[in-house]
């Protein structure tokens, strides 16, 4: 599976984090953004790189993990890509529901919530987001083509 990993400057710290522990379990991860702390940089660039970047990547399985302030702008800029599910999530039990519903391929993380020195906790949302299995269930396959027609 590849993941490319993009983040604004308020996410960019827990960037770095999320990319180390990534590499270090042997994931192949890809830095799409921001190389350099910029405070004036805007994330709409980072989540355009990362949604295109799985739009056409040729691996089964392409994911991006996006990380802004709050999560949001991240979601909502990645969202207006054809073929990108982007989530916000918080913790593990709403990482596992947008795999297993959505088949989500775009995480966006909440840096100001989940930067405070508990590791663990965006770990395990990383983890159970990585692992959870698109349940592939007619509805939810549906609803996924309907979204991709909009």
């Amino acid at each position: 599976m590849k993941i490319f990993l993009g983040s604004d400057h308020n996410g960019f710290h827990l960037k770095e984090k999320v990319f180390a522990y990534l590499a270090k379990r042997g994931y192949d991860v890809q830095d799409v953004g921001d190389q350099t702390l910029d405070p004036d940089d805007d994330f709409p660039e980072f989540a355009q790189a990362a949604a295109l970047q799985v739009i056409g990547s040729e691996d089964k399985d392409p994911r991006a993990i996006l990380l802004c302030g709050g999560g949001q702008g991240m979601a909502i800029a990645a969202n207006r890509f054809r073929g990108i599910r982007a989530s916000v999530i918080w913790d593990a039990f709403e990482a596992r529901m947008t795999r297993n519903d959505n088949d989500s391929n775009v995480l966006c993380l909440p840096a100001r919530v989940l930067d405070d020195g508990d590791d663990a906790a965006w770990q395990g949302i990383i983890e159970t987001w990585l692992n959870t299995p698109f349940a592939t269930a007619v509805r939810y396959a549906r609803r996924n083509a309907q979204i991709d027609e909009l």
